[in-house]
């Protein structure tokens, strides 16, 4: 069935199942490529399979000319984990000068409302999708993410750094989506097309051939997702290897030969796929339903921080001049001369600022 966000306010006996699917490929007809993914129809032909009795929410990440992008991770939890909010509140939603899709498509809560997470993408040189990464970068806040940012006054990185050392941060940093299950379907061929007879890549030329060493390159596609599968089991998010699935499609054939109506036409990738989406399905059920954290991110409404928002820009205005807070990280970096970083404009890459002199 349809998802009814509403049913997020039952009581986790008397809700339904709740799958979310995640098309992970960057591709879509209404951008440059003019061609729709097979992560799309594949994620739309596991929608089709599922229990319809249960709620199907599903989402295509694939870049649409004009829409907002998955910002990027600042990487907070560097500075301090406390400074890493829970939803992420480097960003909001319908912000013009930052669009960010995480915000704008509701991510966050529908994740939190999920049971499980079905997450399908294409092998792209020897990785997931940078919008996967972007996505799961951005999911950093739902292991021990800050979920009361009035503490540290929405991104003060000092008061972040106080809180991390105090004991109440102990009861706050928790995994605010633990418990439930992600499984991972990624596709890709073996480049055949574009090697050698010695598995070479074709397009190096004869003397950089010792560059490319074809016993050495990764055998085990699956493991490209690693990086996703182990965030989430680090997360508390259950990641079973029966549902850690990789499938070739394509090999031997130029890429153009391997559209989304081609692999429609695959019954062996297919059937390889509906036998993922059943193990998925009786994976989930059996497990049963899953309780919601104890801070969610379905119902969460971002704080106004008016207050907060000006004396962090006159921090930055201080900092542009050469006056970080005293006793601060920028301050002791500016003492040691560590990052150099003191500019009135800071958006000027480093590159212009060399050639400027």
């Amino acid at each position: 069935m349809r998802p009814n966000d509403e049913n997020g306010k039952l009581s986790t006996a008397n809700r339904p199942f709740r799958v979310l699917i995640i098309s992970g490929s960057d591709r879509r007809q209404y951008n440059c490529p003019g061609v729709d993914s097979k992560s799309r129809a594949l994620m739309l032909r596991m929608a089709g399979r599922l229990p319809q009795e249960w709620e199907i929410d599903y989402e295509d990440l694939g870049n649409v000319y004009a829409r907002s992008r998955i910002q990027s991770c600042n990487a907070c939890a560097s500075t301090a984990m406390s400074l890493c909010c829970w939803p992420c509140n480097c960003y909001e939603k319908n912000n013009k000068d930052e669009p960010d899709l995480m915000w704008d498509m509701d991510l966050y809560a529908r994740l939190d409302l999920a049971d499980a997470w079905a997450i399908l993408g294409p092998v792209n040189w020897y990785a997931p999708t940078s919008n996967l990464k972007l996505m799961f970068d951005r999911l950093v806040c739902m292991n021990g993410g800050n979920p009361k940012e009035a503490l540290i006054e929405h991104k003060n990185p000092e008061l972040a750094m106080k809180l991390e050392h105090s004991p109440e941060w102990k009861d706050l940093a928790v995994n605010h989506l633990e418990g439930r299950t992600a499984g991972f379907f990624c596709y890709g061929d073996d480049a055949s097309e574009e090697r050698n007879a010695d598995g070479r890549p074709r397009y190096i030329a004869p003397e950089h051939a010792h560059y490319f060493d074809p016993a050495a390159e990764p055998a085990d596609q699956a493991e490209t997702y690693a990086p996703l599968v182990w965030q989430c089991r680090f997360s508390g998010i259950e990641v079973p290897e029966a549902l850690w699935h990789y499938e070739e499609f394509g090999s031997g054939k130029v890429y153009s030969d391997t559209q989304a109506e081609d692999m429609a036409q695959d019954d062996v990738f297919l059937r390889a796929f509906d036998a993922w989406t059943h193990r998925f399905a009786d994976f989930v059920r059996e497990k049963g339903k899953v309780k919601p954290g104890k801070y969610r991110a379905f119902g969460y409404k971002p704080p106004t921080h008016r207050w907060s928002g000006i004396k962090l820009w006159w921090r930055d205005k201080k900092m542009r001049t050469g006056h970080a807070p005293p006793g601060s990280s920028p301050y002791a970096q500016e003492e040691m001369g560590v990052n150099q970083d003191v500019t009135a404009f800071p958006a000027t890459s480093e590159g212009d600022k060399l050639r400027r002199g």
